[in-house]
């Protein structure tokens, strides 16, 4: 019986694992970009017991809004959950006061009026640039051999590294080709990429004294990246962390039941 339930066990464990590595496989492939210099961060989120240090999210919050917000929107993330627990927890009457700074239409008036914390971060289409809500999960599966993300896998390196090797892999050098601009990048696929950069250091000042130069600036704002993609992910790691526990208790009782149960029956072999 023990042996069933351990046969049981192992092939859910390895249909779960095949569907989760399809999945990244599949992703890999849909977001596949080969020739991109991509180093490794330590980012305190990463890792099964990682979390996020709610400072470095304050101080991404911050690149974010004086920024990179003139062209990119954040419309999948809520303004209220700048309070939450395991995001940059925000004082509410500070989050009231950064929604207040937005204009937003209201959807049953028709009219303008200052954003509040339930709304949504106000969509920016102007200059083109894609939302930044997902980029971070988007660009999961950059890395590795044709895309299958396998430095990820073997490294922890994902979407918040290749955001950091984009804002700091601008080399300076610049070329036109049918009336565009392109800015050499290491970090891009092609190695040149149509977005100037948009950093440079000491742009922002951080209250808490923090280095403000573009590679820690764009640390700061990667994480804050992740966050909005994965807003709940410390309380998914330690959601994750105590089934695995209570799994491996129950396991422990099942097999002491089992042997309890049949010890009379098998007994010892007769010689």
């Amino acid at each position: 019986m023990f042996r069933k339930i351990t046969i049981s066990a192992v092939s859910a464990l390895a249909l779960t694992t095949g569907a989760l590595t399809t999945g990244a496989l599949m992703t890999g492939a849909a977001f596949a970009a080969e020739g991109g210099h991509v180093e490794d961060v330590a980012f305190s989120f990463e890792g099964p017991f990682g979390s996020f240090d709610e400072h470095q999210l304050q101080r991404g919050l911050q690149v974010f809004t004086e920024v990179c917000s003139a062209c990119h929107g954040l419309n999948f993330v809520p303004i209220r959950t700048l309070s939450d627990e395991g995001g940059p927890h925000l004082p509410e009457d500070q989050v009231r006061a950064y929604a207040a700074a937005f204009t937003v239409t209201d959807k049953e008036t028709g009219e303008d009026r200052p954003g509040l914390p339930v709304d949504l971060f106000p969509a920016n289409t102007g200059a083109g640039a894609p939302d930044l809500s997902l980029m971070a999960k988007a660009r999961a599966g950059f890395h590795g051999p044709y895309g299958l993300g396998m430095n990820q896998l073997f490294k922890g390196m994902g979407g918040p590294e290749y955001i950091v090797a984009i804002l700091h892999g601008y080399t300076g050098e610049t070329k036109e080709e049918a009336g565009t601009t392109f800015y050499e990048n290491h970090a891009f696929s092609t190695g040149w990429i149509a977005m100037p950069p948009p950093m440079e250091d000491g742009q922002v000042t951080f209250a808490d004294g923090a280095p403000n130069d573009v590679k820690h600036m764009a640390e700061d704002v990667a994480a804050f990246l992740m966050w909005t993609a994965e807003p709940k992910l410390n309380a998914r790691k330690d959601t994750g962390f105590k089934a695995v526990l209570f799994l491996i208790v129950l396991t422990s009782l099942l097999y002491l039941t089992n042997k309890r149960l049949w010890s009379g029956v098998k007994g010892k072999k007769a010689h």
